[in-house]
């Protein structure tokens, strides 16, 4: 697939340099061009200004900070007609706790931000470090949560998250994104606050 990764960080490039291994094309992208060109040369990836890379996108991965999601969806012309993948947590600055929750989440806010989009929640509780080696976490393939209004939205991502080499695990509507995003924060706080390590991911077995 053609995807478009909107964010440079740690979790932007190391998903961007996973899907690169597993053979698709990816170009990054962002506010700041000069940071999209340099990340984008470390990974070895293509680069373009954002509303460029999500016009020939199949997948569009917005891989910022929840606060930076309104001037993206602007600076990429509304991303109607795209699938969205929005990976965030609403952290607050201090990252203790979340910001918005209970009756609404990231993912939601985003949708209606950008109403003509299809977004899709997921990569949302996997740290940047899990995609660099295996696809496994005690012996067991890494799920990857994936919840969306959008039937064929999900199955598209879930097919992009299987071509990495983990598990997609549906997680129904849109909506269940209140309870994904504090799955996230969860586990941000095993890893760092109560010092588990980053080697971690949450996950829903089943008998």
């Amino acid at each position: 697939m053609n995807i478009t990764l909107i964010g440079y960080g740690n979790m932007g490039s190391a998903i961007a340099k996973r899907a690169l291994a597993a053979g698709h094309q990816v170009t990054l992208a962002g506010q700041d061009a000069a940071k999209a060109q340099a990340a984008a040369q470390a990974v070895g990836s293509g680069w373009a200004t954002v509303a460029t890379a999500v016009a020939s996108a199949d997948l569009v991965i917005l891989a910022t900070p929840f606060g930076a999601a309104e001037a993206v969806v602007r600076a990429a012309g509304g991303l109607a007609g795209k699938v969205v993948i929005d990976i965030s947590n609403p952290v607050t600055a201090d990252f203790s706790g979340l910001a918005i929750g209970h009756t609404t989440s990231a993912a939601e806010e985003i949708q209606r931000l950008a109403p003509q989009a299809a977004v899709v929640k997921a990569f949302n509780t996997v740290f940047a470090q899990m995609f660099d080696g295996s696809a496994e976490v005690g012996g067991r393939p890494l799920q990857v949560f994936t919840a969306s209004d959008d039937a064929a939205a999900r199955q598209q991502v879930g097919d992009f998250i299987t071509s990495l080499g983990y598990a997609a695990v549906d997680a129904g509507p849109l909506r269940n994104a209140r309870l994904l995003e504090p799955l996230g924060m969860l586990n941000i706080t095993f890893g760092y606050h109560l010092g588990r390590g980053t080697g971690i991911a949450p996950a829903w077995l089943a008998r």
